[in-house]
Formats: C-alpha cells, sequence, structure tokens
C-alpha cells in the first residue's frame, strides 16, 4: 500500500486551513483550533513548513506563521516532498536514495520508473487552492465546542 503518513496529511490540512484566508498570521494553538489536531503536532509541522520556505514565521506578540505564496501557486507535491522526502514507489527509481541489489538486472525498473514520474506530475497538478475547493464551498473552518470561530472565506484564484 502506498501511503502518506499522518504527519503529511496534517500538513495538508493546515496548509489547507491557511490558505483559507491569504494573508491571515496563525498561531499553533489558533491552527490547533481550527484543525482539531493538537497543538505540538501543528508547531512540529509549522516548523518544518517554515523551515523549507512554505511558510514565513513571524515573531512577536501577534506573531505566528502565514502563507509565503498563493494557495495556487503551492502543489501538494512541494507539501509532501517537505514532510516525506521524495516521492519514490519503490528503491529504483530516480528520486530514491536507497539501492537496490538487483537494480541492474531488473526487468522491472523502467515500468516503476513510469508509474513513480506519472505519481509525481499528479501530485504537482494539484495545487493547495484546488483541495480547499475540493474539501467543501464554502469553507467553514473546525471549531471546538465553546470557542468562537474565526472569520472565513474560499479561497480565490
Amino acid at each position: 500500500m502506498i501511503k502518506l503518513s499522518k504527519m503529511t496529511d496534517y500538513g495538508v490540512v493546515i496548509m489547507s486551513e491557511m490558505a483559507r484566508i491569504q494573508g491571515r498570521t496563525m498561531n499553533a494553538p489558533e491552527l490547533s483550533l481550527h484543525t482539531g489536531l493538537k497543538v505540538p503536532t501543528v508547531a512540529k509541522i509549522l516548523r518544518t513548513l517554515a523551515k523549507c520556505n512554505l511558510l514565513t514565521s513571524i515573531r512577536g506578540a501577534h506573531g505566528g506563521y502565514r502563507l509565503d505564496r498563493k494557495p495556487q501557486d503551492i502543489s501538494i507535491a512541494e507539501i509532501v516532498r517537505v514532510l516525506e522526502g521524495p516521492v519514490a514507489v519503490t528503491s529504483c527509481v530516480d528520486e530514491s536514495h536507497e539501492g537496490c541489489s538487483v537494480e541492474t538486472c531488473c526487468p522491472m525498473r523502467g515500468g516503476w520508473e513510469k508509474i513513480n514520474r506519472a505519481l509525481n506530475a499528479a501530485l504537482e497538478e494539484v495545487t493547495l487552492a484546488d483541495m480547499c475547493r475540493e474539501a467543501s464551498n464554502p469553507i467553514t473552518p473546525l471549531v471546538r465546542a465553546g470557542s468562537e470561530p474565526h472569520a472565513t472565506a474560499t479561497v480565490t484564484e
């Protein structure tokens, strides 16, 4: 089974929430409130995404994180690569850093390479804006009982 890690799934959820209102600065507790994820998990993912220039970190009392680019300019492939590393369906494809003991004589290598290119291309084609549109329209944040929701908006191109 080809399956992304929970951290990658959560990373897309967090980035999607941040994309809902462009230019908004959010911190880990606020994103936790809107996504239902635990604050330490959100904080860890935010730091990783900021290190790889998908988010900008803003210090200070009203600091937090905001998207570096417009949601339509961020591919899901970028988020996956930051949180998972290169997408490689087997150890013999170009993006893999693992070695294969039968690589030189394997009759399947070309086939896996074709599949790997198709998978990477599919992830490149889908943007953060696309994911937000697919989730629901209009977009409504997840809010825990007893808390005040923040203003919401749909992502536009």
